[in-house]
């Protein structure tokens, strides 16, 4: 029967913090097997940062595997750092960690930014890549912007109204300007309440059932701040041009192996992107998880992606 389950906790072999520039840090950390297959995990938000429990999702006898902070989420510095952050940064800096490590070739695994991330940079580096691992699927589109600040009230009206009520109503045509100003505030006071806002907000629509356990973590201080101010800041500024730029150059990876996972009821990423992308690309195995929402936590997610990086293991 195949493995659904996480793999056991484990710690790092080794962990590390590469200067990118002279303003960021990021950390870098290898787990699992140093002669294995190299993956690399690249986590959401953007800004949100990985965590110990995404080492998880991966056989550590087999696998090489491959944490880094993005420019200004999670352990690296300064946290929430907008200046010099951007998709083509964040390439280059995976890019400057697998010549740092000496690895030839790598996986992808990334879901919700994580797949944007994933998809941008396997474009950018085709021969660099053995096969993508994709979950809750987001092509950085103003539609699915404007979904993510005005529409999830379809669905989660409460958490909208608590979203939307930290913002006076003159400002509430432009909630993306309108929390921007509050997320750069020079009081910090002021910055955290809006990040915490905002991250809870996210928190409190990724599952299809209720969990406190993920609403409290999204209002946690450190992940609040450095999700909240680069997810905005990408929202503002670092949008594709074209838009569909990930659609259209699909070409460029069609080649390699590819699995999509995506919660039938992801409100955060709904799965019409999904949905395209895999009409973009049909070689791609997509599954759709019936009973679940977006996060990677929830429990049909989580089987399917354990799922994928065993079958993946065939590939290298």
């Amino acid at each position: 029967m195949p493995r659904s389950e996480l793999f056991p906790p484990i710690d790092p072999y080794a962990t590390g913090r590469m200067a990118v520039d002279d303003i960021h840090t990021v950390y870098w950390e290898q787990c699992g097997n140093p002669r294995g297959v190299p993956v690399v995990f690249l986590h959401g938000g953007p800004g949100a940062g990985a965590s110990p429990t995404h080492r998880r999702f991966f056989d550590p006898q087999h696998y090489r595997i491959l944490i880094m902070d993005q420019r200004g989420a999670g352990r690296s510095t300064p946290l929430g750092e907008v200046r010099r952050n951007d998709t083509d940064l964040l390439i280059e800096d995976l890019e400057r960690l697998r010549h740092h490590l000496g690895i030839e070739r790598w996986h992808l695994f990334g879901g919700s930014w994580g797949s944007t991330l994933a998809l941008a940079y396997a474009q950018a580096h085709p021969e660099r890549c053995l096969g993508l691992m994709l979950r809750g699927i987001f092509l950085m589109r103003r539609q699915e912007i404007d979904w993510f600040l005005y529409h999830m009230k379809v669905i989660f009206p409460e958490a909208w109204q608590s979203f939307v009520n930290h913002i006076p109503p003159a400002e509430r045509d432009d909630l993306l300007e309108a929390y921007w100003r509050r997320l750069d505030a020079r009081e910090p006071a002021v910055r955290m309440a809006a990040a915490r806002a905002w991250s809870i907000y996210e928190g409190a629509c990724s599952s299809l059932l209720p969990s406190p356990e993920l609403i409290a973590a999204s209002g946690e201080d450190n992940h609040a701040l450095g999700l909240a101010r680069i997810e905005a800041h990408y929202f503002r500024a670092n949008r594709f041009t074209p838009e569909d730029r990930l659609l259209r150059d699909l070409p460029r990876i069609r080649h390699l192996p590819a699995v999509i996972v995506q919660g039938r009821y992801d409100i955060v990423c709904p799965i019409t992107s999904a949905d395209e992308l895999h009409r973009a690309w049909p070689e791609a195995d997509y599954r759709i998880v019936a009973d679940a929402g977006h996060s990677a936590m929830e429990p049909g997610i989580r089987a399917a992606l354990v799922q994928a990086t065993e079958r993946f293991k065939d590939v290298w």
